[in-house]
């Protein structure tokens, strides 16, 4: 494919003074675009996972005001940080003026400045795994257990850390082994996955009243749960990853789908109204259109079959199979990141690819047709846009 990019330099930036004592190098490249000085939001950060054991966790920077995408940039903000970000970006949110990196299997949460990347401080947790904010604290999820498979896993947490200090102030236990969390009102809704239990997973959501920090309910939901939304209804959007290996699972074949929880009828209890049989790997939020893409792995073909959808979240109906609409989908071969710009409904969506080298990320218009590529770090998987002062 034609390359729609000039690439204008591999800047050496300086020398760090760390043991191992190797080079910071980041890349520049300029994208196709135009800078809209009337929008508010100026960029657009990605962390890439790394893989796992590698300490290849590496963060990029879209910098819309002018068309740049900048490579590797934590080490260029902090040369004298040791090992820089660590082991497996699991997640990236920004709160106030603040950063928030969720490194997994370093067991701590980054917190640099939203504006400059420069590093303040880290804060310590157990197998970390997703941040949401309320009311001035932050509540991470946590596995609390180490980083393996384990049928006797205990129970996990979430941990709520005073953003002011960077200090832990309470932890309240959940499933097992919780992933993403969401506030609706003042209550935190956190899916647990069982993940590490295969193939007993969890299928609750667990109901935190912020207010006095204690889980209050567990609710059914579905097998293997991840992603949860909130939509602007009022409505959560839950997806479960299922059990494709039926081998050994007391479940049986169990293929993924999403769940739709609201509010019962004269209650603040949420149930959940709605199954829909459509695979969901990970999903954003846009409007009244959830974009949905799934990777449904066959164990007869040992491969997977990636698929691109949008949900209308009024309607509770299917608007579209496939959002990427000049067949460039058929180039992503692991779809494992997507968010969508708030102003322009412009898309993005990450390539993972093999795992161990470097992915890449697209841009697509509103429209499914690819503005352009750019390659990434290591397993592009998370993206948070910035906003104007």
């Amino acid at each position: 494919m034609k390359r729609l990019f000039l690439y204008i330099a591999f800047i050496t930036l300086f020398v760090a003074c760390r043991d191992d004592e190797h080079m910071v190098v980041a890349e520049y490249q300029v994208i196709p675009g135009n800078s809209n000085p009337t929008s508010q939001i100026t960029g657009m950060y990605l962390l890439n996972e790394g893989n796992m054991g590698s300490n290849k966790c590496t963060l990029d920077y879209l910098d819309f005001t002018n068309s740049i995408y900048i490579r590797n940039f934590y080490p260029e903000r902090n040369p004298t940080v040791v090992k820089e970000l660590g082991d497996v970006g699991n997640d990236i949110q920004i709160y106030g003026n603040k950063l928030y990196a969720i490194i997994n299997c370093s067991h701590k949460m980054e917190v640099m400045d939203a504006r400059t990347g420069i590093r303040i401080g880290q804060v310590e947790i157990p197998n970390c795994r997703y941040v949401r904010f309320y009311r001035g604290y932050a509540y991470v999820s946590s596995y609390v257990a180490g980083v393996q498979i384990d049928p006797n896993a205990p129970f996990g947490a979430v941990f709520k850390v005073d953003t002011t200090n960077l200090q832990i102030t309470d932890k309240v236990t959940v499933g097992y082994q919780p992933d993403e969390l969401e506030v609706l009102g003042e209550y935190l809704y956190v899916a647990n996955s069982g993940g590490y239990r295969v193939p007993y997973y969890d299928n609750t959501v667990s109901v935190i009243e912020l207010e006095r920090f204690k889980q209050v309910k567990k609710i059914t939901v579905g097998l293997n749960l991840h992603r949860i939304r909130a939509d602007k209804y009022g409505k959560l959007w839950v997806n479960s990853r299922g059990n494709y290996n039926d081998i050994y699972s007391p479940y049986g074949s169990v293929p993924s789908q999403l769940f739709v929880l609201e509010k019962k009828i004269g209650t603040n209890d949420m149930v959940v109204t709605d199954t829909l049989n459509i695979p969901c790997s990970n999903m954003a939020l846009h409007g009244d259109s959830l974009y949905i893409y799934s990777y449904e792995w066959d164990n007869e073909r040992n491969d997977g079959t990636p698929s691109y959808a949008i949900v209308n979240v009024h309607t509770k109906k299917l608007t579209s199979h496939n959002f990427i609409t000049d067949g460039t989908e058929k180039e992503i071969k692991m779809p494992y990141g997507i968010n969508i710009h708030p102003e322009t409904g412009d898309i993005y969506v990450t390539d993972a690819k093999n795992y161990v080298s470097t992915g890449t990320l697209s841009c697509y218009d509103k429209y499914g047709k690819r503005k352009w590529r750019v390659q990434t770090g290591d397993i592009p998987a998370h993206m948070i846009f910035l906003m104007k002062k």
